[in-house]
């Protein structure tokens, strides 16, 4: 990509991540860690990967999405709202009693969500199934999911990687966010599912691991699942990232999981992001 094109995505994931601030500190809940260490993911996405179309976004051959790791919705509107699959103004109003923007997403209210996820492990399932779906219509359609790196302690995470092995599904890009942290503490303490890269291996996918936060990494990971069409390997992106990216007092603290900011953290966060931007854009 040019100089031009990585600033530009610079801007829109520092916007992306303002997004999660706005969202989670209007709802006064939700999820802000781990939509903030996906938002560079997020970004690139929607903004540079996926052949998709916010003016119609049932489009049949469109590609699609499915947010395995469905409690960082607030990452995913944030990247929605920016495409203009709906006003930015509404991210305010997550989580409220009448707001389409729920907790978790939602196709049958949201424009531009493909599945409704939320109970870790069954978002790669579907995509899975999408996946195949395509491969038996024919059709040049690619399918992402991002997947959180505590949600691989669930079996049906296993039991979808098989799937997509078995019935070489290489236009399934598996990506996981590996930020080391999920509700209860370090994932290693947790239920330690090292190594990553090896079990994804031996369950028959090709796998690459990049810095979830630099671009060019992020393009190079893409890349490879792009030469992987006609392999009959699925693609797995892991994805090194800090939890909480973005905003200093979230960054690598478990407490952030869930939990949204005050209104002094709120305005914290924004300065230090607006800060932020200012940098790109002196650069």
């Amino acid at each position: 990509m040019t100089a031009e094109e990585k600033k530009e995505l610079k801007l829109t994931a520092v916007k992306v991540r303002e997004g999660i601030l706005t969202a989670t500190h209007g709802a006064k809940s939700g999820h802000p860690g781990g939509s903030l260490s996906a938002a560079d993911m997020f970004t690139y996405l929607y903004f540079k990967e996926m052949r998709i179309d916010p003016k119609n976004p049932k489009w049949e051959d469109r590609d699609r999405f499915v947010l395995s790791k469905g409690h960082t919705a607030p990452g995913l509107y944030s990247a929605l709202a920016l495409r203009g699959y709906f006003p930015v103004d509404d991210l305010k109003n997550l989580r409220h009693t009448d707001s389409y923007l729920q907790g978790h997403p939602n196709m049958n209210t949201v424009p531009g969500i493909d599945m409704s996820t939320g109970s870790l492990g069954q978002g790669l399932s579907t995509a899975a199934g999408m996946a195949k779906g395509a491969k038996y219509l024919k059709k040049d359609v690619n399918v992402y999911s991002i997947v959180g790196d505590g949600e691989l302690a669930e079996g049906q995470i296993w039991e979808a990687t098989m799937f997509a092995a078995h019935y070489k599904l290489d236009n399934l890009c598996i990506i996981v966010d590996k930020n080391g942290l999920q509700i209860d503490g370090w994932t290693k303490d947790v239920m330690n599912t090292d190594p990553v890269d090896e079990k994804f291996k031996s369950f028959g996918c090709d796998v690459i691991c990049i810095d979830g936060h630099d671009f060019d990494d992020i393009e190079k990971g893409l890349e490879k699942f792009h030469a992987n069409h006609g392999s009959g390997k699925p693609t797995c992106i892991i994805m090194s990232t800090t939890k909480g990216k973005g905003v200093s007092y979230m960054e690598n603290q478990a407490g952030w999981h869930g939990k949204a900011p005050n209104d002094d953290e709120y305005k914290q966060g924004m300065d230090e992001l607006a800060a932020a931007r200012k940098a790109i854009e002196e650069a």
